[in-house]
């Protein structure tokens, strides 16, 4: 339990189905060198933490608070500060997702002898009647769905979670926590990243890292020199604003070479890309590809997605040609493949080119 109405829900839906529910809100710590005030919540905070505890009261189900500082910080915070420097652009939701809620949580639930870890995902899970393998959906609101952070989930992982709001829209959730009364119902949304105070990536890492940003050379796609940059880690492909450079055309970040300290900017055509390498992939409804297939490929949160052929590689990487080019695909951020409404699998975005 985060202290967010989500999770209040989940436990309220939990308790009144019948289950003997046990309350757990993890510590994650705070990360962070600063500290604000802000209106937005989030789930590293002890405000979090007394609201979890206050809405497990109310339920009347027991409550503990378990430390998972250094987990975080090695899982979390390292990975997001490392992609950056690398020249990724990290996705530290999934791997919270993978390492935390359904990995320390899980082990945890599992050493209390409990059965499921219930969590106020807006995401499904059935279990397929012919192949017996647990298959992930999307959530019915499509505006809240949260399938997409939930890909890299293995079979045993699903088979031991609950995602009781995957069927229910935010606002019925908010009624519901208002027909119980929960503490939590009005609570407004947490902020994306729980561990940095101002939403500002960029001020987190130059307080995090200031020997691993070191300014250097924007190029064009020929070569020439068109001006400086601030670090490596400040800038994701696709950026337009905030590169400092005097054009006759908007020009946009289209790869950063790590390796020379550079980055090449080019016109939104350049963009453009129609085959991606994909890595670390997991499938969900079945253990490998043993052929191409086709989906529906989301390479970001917000991406509405789009058709594209899957063709594996190895047991581990795959290739994704997409029917039309794909705008700003970018090295570290998850694609998702879709079937429909049931996620198929996903992976980490390595590279991309034109066919």
């Amino acid at each position: 339990m985060s202290g967010g109405v989500d999770s209040s829900v989940t436990a309220a839906l939990m308790v009144e189905a019948g289950y003997d529910v046990v309350a757990i809100t993890m510590r994650l710590g705070m990360h962070d060198t600063m500290e604000i005030e802000s209106d937005k919540p989030n789930c590293c905070s002890l405000e979090g933490v007394e609201d979890a505890r206050r809405v497990a009261m109310q339920l009347g189900v027991p409550f503990y608070a378990v430390n998972y500082e250094d987990q975080f910080r090695k899982s979390i915070v390292d990975y997001f500060t490392d992609e950056y420097v690398a020249g990724r652009t990290p996705s530290p939701c999934v791997i919270c997702n993978q390492d935390l809620k359904f990995g320390k949580l899980l082990d945890l639930a599992m050493q209390l002898e409990a059965d499921y870890v219930a969590t106020g995902h807006y995401a499904r899970i059935e279990q397929d009647p012919e192949t017996g393998r647990y298959l992930l959906r999307k959530g019915i609101d499509s505006r809240k769905d949260q399938s997409y952070f939930l890909f890299s989930l293995t079979q045993d992982q699903l088979s031991r979670a609950l995602m009781p709001l995957g069927g229910y829209t935010k606002d019925r959730v908010r009624e519901i926590a208002r027909k119980y009364k929960l503490r939590t119902s009005e609570k407004p949304e947490s902020q994306e990243l729980c561990f940095i105070a101002d939403d500002n990536y960029k001020r987190f890492l130059k307080d995090r890292i200031p020997e691993k940003i070191q300014g250097g050379e924007i190029i064009s796609q020929a070569g020439d020199v068109l001006g400086k940059h601030q670090g490596i880690p400040f800038y994701t492909v696709g950026q337009r604003k905030g590169l400092g450079i005097a054009a006759g055309v908007p020009l946009y970040v289209t790869e950063l070479k790590t390796h020379n300290n550079t980055i090449v900017v080019g016109k939104h055509e350049d963009l453009l890309k129609d085959t991606m390498r994909i890595e670390q992939v997991n499938l969900i409804p079945m253990d490998n590809l043993t052929a191409p297939i086709r989906a529906h490929v989301k390479i970001r949160y917000r991406d509405a997605g789009a058709s594209a052929t899957i063709t594996p590689l190895s047991e581990t990487e795959a290739e994704v040609q997409f029917d039309e080019p794909r705008r700003a695909v970018t090295p570290g951020q998850a694609a998702v493949f879709y079937d429909g409404d049931v996620v198929i699998g996903g992976g980490w975005i390595q590279g991309a080119s034109e066919r």
